[in-house]
């Protein structure tokens, strides 16, 4: 029976067992295009290897709500009921015999992606790209948003003292941010554009200022989400629009913000025009990371970008980043919390008040639940 005390953001633990439990292990079901349910949700048994963890922060990304609107994203589709969600983060509750560094009580970020470990990418250490990974809500593999996981324990990390359990769960999307600007290299001496300030955007304009950028520049289509990049620590700020025949206009813009060359582009929206834009305003030889999904295929002025050697790298998910993400967290480095907008309690009127908020926008940026 795990023990475990209780900490400040109100992370309470109360003692439970996996036999001893009364309450049935219930998750939200994505049934059909905006239907959620929350009905039993049963684990598989526990191995030696893995940790059953009572999950208390869960958060929802705009996969999550790609899926809860459209029933896919990408090419990732929906067809049988799923339990949602892939941010998270709780409490151990019980551990298999070969797990021996966690016990029962023990706060922990969940990193989601379980990997073959056998294929030729996972040997070579690009396991997000593995093509047999079993993802949080990544059909046909059901997601967090429940009571109670089961999962390995080399994917379970510990939270300091001092990172609440909401801030464990913000591990997953910072590691989005951590992941381009380690793909794109950026460093002290790259000057950083990033297109796109919703939540992705703002973890990595979090993720560029804890590498050192020098300089970044957001640039989005809201005021409110930049007035957001600002305060969190963007030197400049660039309205754009969605019109394509603004974009040279607007790359005029970004360039003067900059006052410098721009040497990264970390395109966070992935809309044809944000690319088209970040390929024009960065300087030659420098960097384009695309991050965001926002349009399934795009039309970009490919041959211009090329006669001036700027690279364009795409990023999927991320590798090895719970460790440094957990570590900018403690020392401060970066501060995710501004960034969690909304919060709501895990029942069914507030999961699909939830959902509802996070897909309308506004002035949402992450939308948690705290169970």
């Amino acid at each position: 029976m795990g023990k475990g005390g209780k900490t400040d953001g109100g992370d309470g633990f109360k003692e439970a067992s996996r036999d001893g439990c009364k309450q049935e292990n219930m998750a939200a079901w994505l049934l059909g295009v905006n239907t959620l349910k929350i009905q039993p949700f049963k684990l598989p048994n526990l191995g030696p290897c893995d940790v059953l963890v009572r999950l208390k922060a869960v958060g929802i990304c705009g996969s999550d709500v790609h899926h809860f609107k459209n029933m896919r994203c990408a090419d990732f589709v929906v067809k049988e009921p799923m339990v949602i969600g892939h941010e998270c983060a709780g409490f151990v509750e019980e551990v298999g015999s070969e797990v021996k560094h966690l016990v029962p009580g023990d706060r922990v970020a969940l990193e989601p992606g379980i990997n073959c470990k056998l294929c030729e990418l996972c040997k070579q250490g690009r396991y997000n790209l593995c093509p047999e990974m079993k993802f949080f809500a990544s059909p046909p593999t059901h997601g967090c948003l429940a009571n109670q996981v089961v999962h390995p324990g080399d994917l379970c990390f510990k939270l300091p003292d001092n990172v609440s359990l909401e801030e464990g769960a913000m591990c997953e999307p910072l590691s989005v941010g951590v992941h381009a600007c380690r793909r794109a290299n950026v460093g002290p001496e790259t000057n950083v554009l990033v297109m796109g300030a919703g939540p992705i955007g703002l973890v990595t304009l979090l993720a560029a200022r804890a590498f050192e950028a020098p300089r970044i520049v957001v640039a989005d289509v809201n005021d409110h989400r930049l007035s957001v990049a600002k305060a969190l620590g963007a030197h400049e700020i660039v309205k754009v629009s969605t019109n394509i025949e603004e974009v040279a206009e607007e790359v005029a813009k970004i360039k003067e913000a900059m006052g410098t060359r721009v040497d990264v582009s970390l395109d966070c929206a992935g809309f044809s025009k944000t690319m088209a834009t970040a390929l024009s305003a960065t300087g030659s030889g420098g960097k384009v990371c695309l991050v965001g999904m926002g349009q399934r295929e795009l039309t970009l002025p490919l041959t211009s970008a090329a006669a001036r050697e700027v690279d364009v790298i795409g990023i999927f998910r991320y590798k090895n980043t719970w460790p440094l993400c957990l570590e900018l967290l403690r020392s401060g480095k970066v501060d995710v919390k501004p960034l969690i907008t909304h919060r709501f309690g895990f029942s069914q009127k507030e999961v699909e008040k939830a959902f509802e908020t996070s897909a309308g926008g506004g002035n949402a940026i992450k939308v948690m639940f705290n169970l």
